[in-house]
């Protein structure tokens, strides 16, 4: 069976039902440091200092902006941290905040470690 991406819930038993899935959120060394930041009506993904100021549609806002902060952790994070990422959660279900219809660096993570190497 393919690892997946669960999304973690303070509503259900989510570790009841998976107990080997390994936390990638912030608060663990896999979690993205790129974040989506909301001020008023603005939002931006940090950090590394560019703040992208963006249109009032809160929805279509903040799902570009967290497409937008996976597509960094991708490209700046990710490369400096490939043969970590394949011996540690090769083969693992991995669980994040972010809802399973969305950008989550999860995903990455996943691919990554799971994709076979030449």
């Amino acid at each position: 069976m393919m690892p997946k991406r669960i999304q973690m819930s303070r509503q259900r038993p989510w570790r009841a039902e998976n107990p080997d899935a390994v936390v990638v959120d912030r608060r663990t060394v896999w979690g993205n440091p790129y974040r989506v930041v909301r001020s008023g009506g603005f939002m931006w993904v940090e950090p590394e200092g560019t703040r992208i100021v963006c249109s009032t549609d809160r929805a279509a806002n903040l799902l570009g902006r967290r497409a937008e902060a996976v597509a960094l952790f991708r490209e700046r994070w990710v490369p400096l941290q490939v043969e970590a990422i394949r011996s540690a959660l090769a083969g693992k279900d991995l669980a994040c905040w972010c809802p399973l219809d969305q950008p989550c660096h999860a995903d990455v993570l996943l691919e990554i470690a799971n994709r076979a190497t030449s």
